[in-house]
């Protein structure tokens, strides 16, 4: 065997093991990736999840809202990721109390029955305006002193919420707001940045943001602001009625 042979068996060689640890090494930073991603949703494999959401009055056949039927979409790939099995339940369902099994929870909180009671025992330091008789200010969110109002169209609020109570340790995910397209907004802002949320909170950890969509009309719900991070806020005990300046 001459010496150019042999250095192209070495050459193959090495080939071939640097290709074999680099699928090993991506095949592992791939399951890594997987068990965060698992362990934030609270989706291991083969675990179950439920997803909830309202029906349009509206509609005669209760149909769901357009845009929470696409932020299902999304939250039902992200399931399908983990390898979990989700179920879509509607609000006004008699359903099991939280911690057993995954919440997502979708809708807007003067109509989603099961988002209420969520916003209630897990979120007291926020109220949630039902409208007068004319249906002005419905919707708008309280937390802490600070009113948001939305303005249609150009300026809408939604909470994204991770929270854990109950047996079970499982989350409950919240994505209240003002119109279904600010709950597709949350969803997405979920979806996409799990990763920092993970991060910055803790694989395990309880937030609430308060979203802002921006100029839905003509952007749908593609511009979203982090207004701030209230969970200290939203979890505390509601304040007495007063005063409230409006943001």
């Amino acid at each position: 065997m001459n010496d150019s042979l042999l250095l192209l068996i070495v050459a193959a060689g090495a080939l071939v093991v640097g290709a074999a640890a680099g699928w090993a090494a991506s095949t592992a930073a791939a399951r890594r990736t997987l068990h965060r991603t698992q362990r934030f949703f609270g989706l291991p494999e083969g675990s179950e999840c439920v997803l909830v959401t309202h029906r349009d009055s509206a509609s005669a056949h209760g149909s769901i809202p357009r845009h929470d039927a696409l932020a299902l979409l999304g939250l039902a790939a992200v399931v399908e990721n983990c390898g979990a099995h989700p179920e879509v339940a509607p609000h006004d369902t008699g359903l099991q109390g939280f911690g057993a099994r995954t919440e997502f929870c979708v809708g807007d909180p003067t109509a989603h029955r099961r988002l209420a009671a969520h916003l209630t025992s897990l979120l007291p330091g926020v109220a949630v305006h039902p409208g007068d008789a004319t249906g002005a200010d419905r919707g708008t969110f309280t937390i802490g002193s600070t009113a948001y109002r939305m303005e249609p169209g150009a300026v809408e609020y939604v909470l994204l919420a991770r929270l854990t109570a109950g047996e079970g340790g499982r989350p409950v995910f919240l994505a209240a707001g003002q119109r279904p397209v600010t709950h597709r907004a949350a969803v997405r802002h979920l979806v996409r940045n799990h990763p920092q949320l993970a991060r910055k909170h803790g694989a395990d950890g309880q937030f609430c943001l308060l979203l802002k969509v921006v100029n839905s009309q003509a952007y749908g719900p593609d511009v979203v602001e982090v207004v701030a991070d209230v969970t200290r806020t939203a979890t505390a005990p509601a304040e007495p009625r007063g005063h409230r300046a409006t943001a």
